[in-house]
């Protein structure tokens, strides 16, 4: 028990979270002033579970109905036939790169088909296990709804704060600030969304890019917490309404593409790199990053907390470059092909290259069934 309170007065340091001369007792003076409590952020852990039913909620009940008049399609793509020998291969090198010749070769030679038969196999059984596009629909639907509203949320309380014009205020007075409901409501929300997120990533459509997300999703709940902790809470909304004023425009690009409105997701896709480039490259680094690293020195002074906050700030920087990388690939392949063509993130459905006009029903199904014995006499 005594070495359990040690490491809790060594976790909890004052010299570590405040600056100079200021102790954990300030922020539980009875000034007038609402200060942030540790004990505060067990409840996102509790919201986060009824945003995943509230999901689950509207792309059944909203989502889908959208779709459906969309005319987006539900059901996933056919399955190829049965086949044993190609299905084993399949568990072992699921990867949506071209098989190996001498793969292809031996393969041919077990299953008695053509090179291009067992590509398109292997073409049909990795679009079987993608989604649908109704699933990718309703979980961009869910995104824009959320990223949208809680925007609009932000800005309207935010506006009427002197530190969303001047960020110098983030620390005037610091850390003696109080804590406005409609801050703490902003908080708690996006918290329970991020929280939710991290959790549903494991279940929602898989992305090239997984780590980045769950790296970003930790490293962002980390910060909440983090600022929440020791009432940074006006940078850190900073943080969050410039994260917010980007994501739904791609969900909404995402939303077109899904609906095959391929001209409305063109445009979107470009206001969706011209407000990322702006917000995510622009003003996060010079806005922001700026103040929390030059504006605090000044005002406040370093101190052990406000290096580890800066350092995830930096973090969330290098991961908006690397997608930024990512958004220049997808808009130098659009301008080669005249229209966006996917999320380069996703794992998107490959198309099914059509067999020669001398290949038969009978050749793309029952032949795709029948293994051959080592010998080269098809098994009976």
């Amino acid at each position: 028990m005594a070495l359990l309170t040690r490491i809790s007065e060594s976790f909890w340091s004052e010299d570590f979270w405040l600056p100079g001369n200021t102790t954990w007792a300030d922020l539980e003076k009875d000034d007038g002033l609402t200060y942030p409590k540790f004990s505060d952020l067990y409840r996102p852990l509790f919201l986060s579970i009824i945003v995943f039913f509230m999901r689950f909620a509207f792309e059944r009940w909203i989502a889908t109905p959208l779709g459906r008049c969309l005319g987006i399609r539900e059901g996933q793509s056919r399955p190829p036939p049965d086949n044993p020998i190609l299905e084993r291969q399949f568990q072992r090198s699921k990867s949506n790169k071209p098989l190996d010749k001498q793969i292809l070769t031996d393969l041919g030679k077990q299953t008695d088909l053509s090179a291009r038969e067992i590509e398109r196999w292997f073409r049909m059984r990795r679009n079987a296990e993608r989604p649908s596009p109704m699933v990718k629909f309703t979980e961009s639907t869910w995104r824009f709804t959320y990223y949208v509203s809680i925007f609009i949320y932000g800005v309207a309380f935010l506006w009427q704060k002197p530190w969303f014009w001047d960020s110098t205020y983030c620390w005037r007075g610091y850390p003696r600030q109080d804590l406005t409901p409609d801050l703490y409501w902003y908080y708690m929300i996006s918290l329970s969304f991020y929280w939710s997120l991290l959790f549903s990533q494991f279940v929602d459509i898989k992305r090239k890019d997984f780590w980045q997300m769950f790296i970003h999703h930790l490293a962002t709940i980390c910060l909440m917490c983090f600022s929440y902790t020791n009432n940074m809470v006006r940078i850190g909304s900073l943080v969050l309404v410039v994260h917010d004023a980007v994501d739904y425009w791609m969900e909404a690009a995402k939303m077109a593409k899904y609906a095959s409105l391929q001209k409305l997701c063109d445009a979107l896709f470009v206001v969706f790199t011209v407000v990322w480039f702006v917000t995510r490259l622009v003003l996060y680094p010079m806005k922001v990053i700026y103040s929390s690293v030059f504006e605090q020195m000044r005002i406040v002074g370093y101190f052990p907390a406000s290096f580890v906050f800066n350092g995830l700030l930096l973090l969330l920087q290098l991961l908006h470059y690397l997608w930024f990388y990512l958004i220049c690939r997808i808009a130098y392949r659009a301008i080669k092909l005249g229209q966006v063509d996917k999320d380069d993130r996703s794992e998107s459905e490959e198309d099914d290259a059509p067999l020669d006009e001398d290949d038969d029903e009978h050749t793309r199904g029952e032949s795709a069934t029948r293994p051959r014995q080592r010998n080269g006499t098809r098994a009976k």
